[in-house]
């Protein structure tokens, strides 16, 4: 299975970005997917989960802008990120589970300028 996302990009504070996150097989076969990310210097954090089950889980810092979402008719998975903070910078990957293990996709740039 490969993953591939997009949708980032350089955006004020205060704005508003939707990832995208495709997916080569169907997202039925996978139960925990996810976004996480990287700032510099930093270790990779979650950002947000879903499961089958219709379970969602964000971090802290992002619970109330963002929003996950998957559309299995596309089978991508979707993270809508609102009122976009400079802290948000970060390279945002993509994560399913297969087995129980996570796999990372290629990561997207998001960059918020203050």
């Amino acid at each position: 299975v490969q993953l591939q996302a997009f949708g980032g990009g350089l955006v004020q504070a205060g704005g508003s970005l939707r990832l995208s996150c495709a997916v080569t097989d169907s997202l039925f076969s996978h139960n925990v997917m996810g976004w996480y990310r990287r700032a510099p210097g930093k270790e990779r954090e979650m950002v947000a989960i879903s499961t089958l089950g219709d379970f969602t889980d964000y971090a802290a810092s992002v619970k109330g802008r963002f929003t996950i979402s998957r559309d299995n008719a596309k089978n991508t998975l979707e993270l809508q990120m609102n009122r976009l903070k400079p802290e948000d910078t970060a390279v945002y990957y993509c994560m399913l589970t297969i087995e129980g293990l996570p796999y990372f996709g290629q990561g997207t740039q998001v960059t918020v300028s203050s």
